[in-house]
């Protein structure tokens, strides 16, 4: 894990990541944090916000990643329609069984080339094969699975995949909040940022009783930290 530099900056590090921990952790507006940040008495505009969540927010999501236990070999991916400046583009997206988010990939296409390259950056980014994958009825992913030689279990069966639907609410309540992404690459960027946090913060609350569920956060609170933690 590697300490990241808030050097030269007028804030100190406490105040810059738990900025960036508001905008990645709910869906809040630039905007929406300058108020609640100048409710404890600090005068920052949103803009600030903005470029310390661009700059500081890739470094945090790394350290995060490197924290993160090994996720389930139950893979479901998915795959949903975003609009970008008038142009439809797919956001593919692969969680496991526990609803943890593996990776995702913005593409203007929805093919088998672009399900080969999903799962392409999976098997590397994970460094093992699933051993069940599940997914919708497009035949793109039959076809990326047999160029990758893969011989798992593949189910695509109707209602099998709501749990990979089901993980894209948090994406489309961030995209309405920001009145829709802005280009392909300031998606890829911000959900990056954003998956990282989800995953850190994310319990299932209906499984888990009250002190279980306090034990955790204050886990994913130390893991915050310690992923923010200055040079």
């Amino acid at each position: 894990m590697q300490n990241i530099s808030y050097k030269r900056h007028r804030f100190p590090p406490e105040i810059i990541y738990h900025a960036v921990w508001l905008y990645a952790r709910f869906t809040l507006s630039y905007r929406d944090i300058e108020d609640l940040l100048a409710e404890r008495g600090l005068d920052i505009s949103y803009e600030t916000v903005r470029r310390w969540f661009l700059k500081f927010g890739p470094g945090i999501a790394r350290n995060l990643r490197r924290k993160r236990p090994k996720p389930s070999d139950h893979w479901h991916l998915d795959e949903i329609a975003i609009m970008i400046r008038g142009k439809r583009y797919w956001l593919w997206r692969a969680v496991d069984n526990e609803g943890e988010v593996l990776d995702f990939l913005v593409r203007s296409e929805r093919n088998a080339r672009a399900a080969l390259k999903l799962m392409r950056k999976l098997l590397k980014k994970q460094g093992y094969a699933p051993t069940r994958i599940v997914t919708d009825k497009l035949r793109s992913y039959h076809v990326a699975f047999k160029k990758l030689g893969l011989s798992i279990e593949h189910i695509d069966e109707k209602r099998a995949n709501n749990r990979a639907e089901n993980s894209h609410q948090p994406v489309r309540r961030r995209e309405r909040k920001m009145q829709r992404f802005k280009s392909p690459g300031s998606a890829q960027r911000f959900l990056n940022i954003h998956s990282a946090t989800y995953n850190t913060f994310y319990f299932q609350r209906h499984l888990i009783n009250r002190p279980t569920l306090k034990q955790y956060r204050d886990n994913a609170f130390d893991i915050w930290g310690n992923a923010s933690a200055a040079a």
